[in-house]
């Protein structure tokens, strides 16, 4: 039996993925974090699942009942915020299972940088402002962060940040930032990106913090800081140039005659097809530990402090 640590999507029960959502609805034991994962999705799992709130539950806990549904023959769903290659905690469940030897599978979800990003109508790689995007977070009531990615260091790049876990210390956030941005950089606030009660906070990184504190944002936020945010001259890219030999290979190699599909696109495999088979289960080889998965961690009690960017 297998677990499927299961991208959720940033809050709209509907951006769930078609692979994702297949496999929901074929899991006997559903594992989800209860304060970030919408109520609609488990309307998703079969008649009878075991359903199991991770909000308040440690890892021994967590893994005690992933060990428990494999030894009963039952595959598992692990519903995660976002994607669970980021900011998920997915790393140790991971590296547990291996020791378990309980086989799991990474299903991708839509991370909350890319429905803020919705939220605000840009695309975060503009040519000529800035090919770079920064996902990162801040120690606060967490997992100290490792040498030389404190906000100072990250912030001298002058590349696009987006920052998790920081919107009850928006204002510590942007003291840190002004002197390596300035404070005309444009800067953005996304609360609850693709729900019902999504919020936008736009303007200068100088006034930002006073935006989310006014709003009462502390949580369930993600903090973008960065020019790309306001480009609105910058040159086309080469992608869609006329200057472009299109007949030309990604490497610069003639493209090979009579090719069906323009080089770099193959044919689609049959893996999209909702009625196929799941994908493959993962043997072991996890990885090291530590933050594996833009995704989200579970929840904490409501009204305290929890994840942002779901």
């Amino acid at each position: 039996m297998t677990v499927y640590f299961i991208g959720a999507g940033p809050g709209a029960p509907d951006l769930i993925t078609v692979r994702g959502q297949r496999l929901l609805a074929s899991c006997r034991v559903c594992l989800y974090a209860g304060s970030l994962v919408p109520r609609e999705l488990l309307a998703v799992c079969p008649p009878g699942a075991r359903l199991v709130d991770t909000a308040r539950l440690d890892l021994d806990r967590i893994t005690g009942e992933l060990v428990r549904a494999h030894r009963e023959g039952h595959d598992v769903a692990r519903l995660h915020s976002g994607d669970p290659s980021v900011f998920s905690a997915v790393a140790e469940q991971m590296r547990r299972l291996d020791a378990a030897g309980v086989p799991y599978v990474m299903v991708p979800g839509v991370p909350s940088f890319a429905a803020a990003a919705a939220a605000l109508g840009r695309e975060l790689t503009v040519p000529a402002v800035g090919q770079t995007v920064v996902l990162t977070r801040i120690a606060r009531q967490a997992t100290p962060m490792p040498e030389h990615e404190d906000l100072a260091t990250l912030g001298r790049s002058r590349a696009l940040l987006v920052l998790h876990l920081a919107a009850r210390y928006a204002d510590a956030v942007v003291a840190e930032l002004l002197p390596h941005y300035g404070a005309d950089c444009p800067a953005a606030v996304v609360a609850w990106a693709s729900r019902p009660d999504e919020l936008v906070l736009r303007g200068p990184l100088g006034t930002i913090g006073d935006q989310v504190r006014a709003a009462g944002v502390t949580r369930t936020a993600v903090i973008m800081v960065g020019r790309v945010l306001g480009a609105g001259q910058f040159p086309d890219s080469h992608l869609y140039s006329a200057g472009r030999d299109r007949g030309a290979g990604p490497s610069g190699c003639p493209a090979p005659s009579g090719s069906p599909e323009p080089p770099g696109h193959p044919e689609p495999s049959g893996r999209l097809d909702p009625s196929g088979p799941p994908p493959a289960p993962s043997t072991g080889g996890a990885g090291p530990s530590g933050v594996g998965g833009a995704g989200g961690r579970d929840g904490g009690p409501a009204g305290g402090p929890g994840p942002v960017g779901r």
